[in-house]
């Protein structure tokens, strides 16, 4: 079934057609018609997940904040801030692209945004062209980290558990990988001057110190009033995730009524593109869900078991194992087919070893972040083609996302080594 799921891809089907498809193949031939008596039952089991209203909610919050123009004002007032500073605009951009995470949790409305802001004055300011297409990748890819994602809205569906603690036990990560990739961008400009030059005195002197901070404060307070108004009110108790993502895209439409940029044309626009993600959701949610049923339903996961024991590996061979996995899958599939194929698989081998599911969702979201850098299929990577300035070619994106690539496997090795840093903020929800 995989080798035939790498074939379909490679030929260019679609993902959510090549795992149906190959499940409806593999499960004639394994059962015959009674194979097809199951798509209805795992189409309906989707459907009828109440949990699941959460993603189209947050993608409609996450088009709403794209269109009110917030990231914009935000990312003029912090480019001006740390200008002065060797690499300040890749840090402005890493910034930026943490509030914006958490407040949309979309990845293509992030990258699309920061790189429509950022690049033509990355180019301008003639920052090393690596340095410039890597730092919107790994920013942009930083929503579906940091919560609220709709990565984690379906994690907590498969692994049944509390959406909450998911979003809590993911926050500290996703904050921790922004601080190693700004650490990243302050050394390699330190080292080398030309990699990203600081803006000319004059530049920065034009422009008062205090009329800056006052655009940072007047741009960055809404969306720290959004997350608030999510992640606060389900961390308090006051609003279930589901709940509080409606309340998030209410709150989004607001600010776009108060930054002037409300229409019924963004409205219409925003509210197709949510059907379009959503749908494709969905779609890639029914075929994975049936796949894995065919997969272990002809013994699939006694074959991996067995495997697994049969070789020795361990806990954490075991533990390895799936991680090294779902990195070389992030070569070829986006993170829904993973989370949906991986985890019904290995999360039953994981408990078995005693494992704490909430922390085993957290780290694999957190190395789940190279999937959108990782070529050949690195979604990432191909907004980031459609924007290439004059002069740029897509060897410089290969080149530039390889630092940062490997700033995420040494944050998931982190995390793996302390897992206080992802345990933590739900312990203390818990008490």
């Amino acid at each position: 079934m995989f080798v035939l799921l790498i074939i379909g891809l490679l030929s260019g089907h679609p993902l959510g057609f090549a795992l149906g498809g190959i499940a409806v193949l593999i499960g004639y031939i394994g059962w015959g018609f009674s194979a097809f008596n199951i798509l209805p039952v795992q189409v309906f089991a989707v459907m009828n997940n109440y949990m699941l209203i959460a993603i189209p909610m947050f993608v409609l919050m996450a088009n709403f904040l794209t269109y009110s123009g917030v990231a914009d004002g935000l990312f003029e007032a912090v480019r001006l801030l740390f200008g002065p500073v060797r690499g300040g605009l890749a840090v402005a951009i890493i910034l930026v692209s943490t509030v914006f995470a958490a407040t949309t949790g979309v990845v293509g409305a992030s990258v699309l945004t920061m790189g429509l802001l950022a690049l033509p004055i990355l180019s301008k300011y003639k920052y090393d062209k690596g340095l410039a297409t890597g730092v919107i990748c790994a920013g942009g890819s930083l929503g579906i980290l940091i919560p609220p994602s709709i990565m984690l809205v379906t994690m907590s569906t498969l692994a049944q558990v509390s959406l909450t603690k998911l979003f809590l036990a993911c926050f500290l990560p996703g904050f921790t990988l922004s601080v190693v990739y700004i650490i990243y961008i302050l050394g390699s400009c330190l080292l080398k001057k030309e990699k990203g030059p600081a803006m000319s005195k004059e530049e920065t002197a034009a422009i008062p110190r205090s009329k800056i901070i006052r655009d940072v404060l007047i741009n960055l307070i809404p969306p720290l009033l959004l997350i608030i108004a999510v992640l606060g009110t389900i961390f308090f108790g006051i609003a279930t995730p589901t709940e509080a993502s409606a309340c998030g895209a209410a709150f989004a439409l607001i600010l776009t009524i108060c930054y002037r940029n409300f229409s019924w044309k963004m409205v219409m626009n925003s509210v197709i593109d949510t059907l379009k993600t959503s749908a494709m959701c969905f779609i890639i949610m029914f075929a994975a869900n049936y796949f894995c049923a065919i997969f272990l339903g002809l013994g699939g996961a006694k074959a991996v078991s067995g495997f697994v024991a049969s070789v020795g590996l361990g806990k954490w061979g075991a533990y390895i194992l799936m991680m090294v996995l779902v990195f070389i899958l992030g070569m070829f599939i986006d993170w829904i087919g993973i989370v949906t194929i991986v985890m019904p698989i290995f999360l039953p081998i994981m408990q078995s070893y005693n494992f704490d599911t909430i922390w085993l969702c957290a780290t694999m979201a957190t190395l789940l972040q190279t999937c959108f850098m990782t070529p050949p299929f690195g979604f990432a990577l191909f907004y980031v083609k459609g924007l290439l300035p004059e002069g740029y070619a897509m060897v410089d994106v290969y080149r530039g996302i390889v630092p940062f690539i490997t700033a995420v496997v040494i944050v998931t090795v982190i995390v793996t080594i302390f897992p206080d840093i992802i345990t933590f903020l739900p312990n203390l929800m818990s008490n």
